[in-house]
């Protein structure tokens, strides 16, 4: 890489004691930036530390003469020097009267851009993400300049403040060929957009710091027309657009959508989810984390969507060395890499077992011949090929995550929490290692054989939503001793018994075959104050309303549709 930063121009407008000190400093060539404020010490700031420069204090005067030195402040209380890429920014009291000064070295870095040029080259739309002094305008810069001179593209860079290409008429030779229009207020930055598009006729339009949703929606006017846009936007990283309602268009924008009770259903999701109004501004997002180590969405819709549905995204992540060399690698999501660990595992069984709940035993997996209520499903094996295995010994560390098809959710809820049982309940069949399916809906899905046959996960069926099946599943799955009969009716020992069961088992069944599924209203029968609660609770998490009416003995639960 080679840099060029003219920081002699820099250091002649600062006052005597300072310019003296920062010539002398052995790390002039890393200074970032020089600040100098009223009444204090001024400071020198570099990428590791922050250091005085003198113990007197800055005097009026002193900022006086800097001003003098600089050319006019904008709008955006920003100055530069002629022909340079240093930026000075102004303090102002309540009267605007300049109190303090922050002078910026601007530096042009040519290389930079190894990391990213073949998303550079591919025409695509590009934003660059990162926090203060990462180096997005320097990046920006260099894209330009290659663009401009390599890739004979006709560029307009809008330079609001002139940052891009320096302070005066004359741009700075950073940028190559590439044309620059200035701005006179940033306020009117989107104006200038789409006067470069309909004036000038450019191929490639590069912008610095998106921030207003007027500036949000001339770019995606830009980009609809067919330009190939490079900028920056106010933060880090892309969740901060999707939290941004300002900025949110540049990844899609973002709206609530209510689905269909069987649409819901089918996600596993609430009724209203969120989800990607339209096409992305710009296609390709890079966060810069470091100087040298880029993340790289080569996908911003894909990644959105990933976000909204509450998965991880797995972007490339760029670093380059001192040689130049760029290496391209993968994050992998949590999820995805607990399961990889798990798979990975092989546990002897030739060692005794270890045990991990009084309730039971870890042994190794064993066929029940003569149970009738739970298998593993023989019928899906097919699809799975060799990749098809039984289950493994599950440890205290390592939780069995179970898809529920069909299965009461509620119920299978009750039964770990009562048995303590190392199980977690996940919605998403990717982080599954066994699915549980309601053995009807097994057989006459359609869709849920192509999912089992798409994830290849082992399938264990029940005949019926009931706490005993359950309860012989789950241990089924986790290769455990089927309990006594005594065991299974102990789950509910702190409540009325078979009443209260038979009472969530109702409502359940109320809710999904009528309420839901035919949109009517549904009575249930009469039922004590405390089973009525459960009642409650229970449609509460299907989000329905639902009231209790009548009187004594005969007070009775009412459930309205959504």
């Amino acid at each position: 890489m080679q840099m060029t930063d003219d920081l002699k121009k820099l250091l002649d407008i600062l006052p005597t004691e300072i310019r003296s000190s920062l010539e002398q400093h052995p790390q002039r060539d890393n200074l970032i930036e020089v600040v100098m404020d009223l009444g204090r010490r001024p400071e020198a700031r570099f990428p590791d530390k922050a250091e005085y420069l003198s113990q007197t204090p800055i005097t009026q005067q002193q900022l006086d003469d800097c001003i003098q030195r600089v050319g006019t402040f904008g709008g955006d209380n920003r100055a530069g020097i002629e022909q340079t890429l240093h930026r000075i920014s102004a303090i102002r009291n309540r009267n605007g009267k300049i109190i303090g000064l922050t002078c910026r070295v601007g530096r042009a870095i040519y290389g930079t851009i190894g990391m990213i040029r073949d998303l550079v080259e591919t025409g695509q739309s590009i934003l660059m993400l990162g926090r203060p002094g990462v180096g997005k305008t320097t990046a920006l810069r260099e894209i330009a300049r290659v663009l401009a001179d390599e890739l004979n593209k006709r560029v307009v860079i809008i330079d609001s403040s002139n940052e891009i290409a320096g302070d005066g008429d004359i741009p700075h030779p950073a940028i190559g060929r590439a044309r620059r229009m200035q701005v006179a207020r940033p306020e009117l930055q989107h104006q200038v957009m789409i006067e470069a598009v309909e004036n000038h006729m450019p191929e490639v339009i590069v912008i610095d710091e998106i921030g207003t949703e007027l500036e949000a929606m001339a770019a995606r006017t830009i980009a609809e027309r067919g330009v190939q846009l490079v900028g920056t936007a106010h933060g880090n990283e892309i969740e901060n657009l999707i939290k941004n309602p300002t900025l949110s268009d540049l990844v899609g924008g973002i709206q609530s959508v209510t689905l269909g009770d069987e649409e819901a259903r089918r996600r596993r999701t609430q009724k209203t989810v969120l989800e990607r109004k339209a096409p992305p501004t710009f296609e390709i997002a890079v966060e810069m984390l470091e100087r040298q180590r880029w993340v790289v969405h080569e996908s911003v819709a894909d990644t959105v969507d990933s976000l909204l549905r509450a998965h991880q995204p797995n972007p490339q992540v760029r670093t380059i060395n001192d040689l130049g060399q760029v290496t391209i690698t993968r994050e992998i999501p949590s999820s995805q890499h607990q399961m990889q660990l798990k798979k990975s595992a092989s546990p002897d069984f030739t060692k005794p077992s270890q045990k991990w709940r009084s309730s039971g035993r870890v042994i190794p997996f064993r066929e029940k011949q003569d149970d009738s209520s739970i298998l593993e499903e023989r019928e899906y094996s097919q699809p799975f090929g060799e990749s098809h295995q039984p289950n493994q010994p599950m440890s205290e560390d390592s939780p069995l995550h179970v898809y529920p098809y069909g299965v009461s959710r509620y119920q299978l809820e009750e039964v770990i929490h009562q048995l303590n049982l190392p199980v977690v309940l996940t919605r998403d069949i990717n982080d599954a290692e066994v699915i549980l399916a309601l053995r009807t809906h097994a057989r006459k899905h359609s869709n849920f054989r192509h999912m089992v046959a798409d994830h290849q996960v082992p399938v264990y069926t029940i005949k019926a939503n009931t706490i005993s099946a359950i309860t012989r599943a789950l241990r089924s799955c986790l290769q455990m001793d089927e309990p006594d009969t005594t065991d299974v009716n102990a789950l509910y020992s702190h409540s009325s018994g078979d009443s209260e069961i038979d009472a969530l088992e109702e409502a359940r069944v109320a809710v999904e075959q009528v309420v839901i599924k035919r949109g009517q209203p549904v009575e249930l029968l009469p039922r004590s104050a405390s089973v009525r609660k459960m009642q409650h609770e229970l449609v509460e998490r299907y989000r329905l309303k639902s009231h209790s009416f009548g009187e004594e003995p005969h007070r009775r639960l009412r459930i309205y549709p959504a």
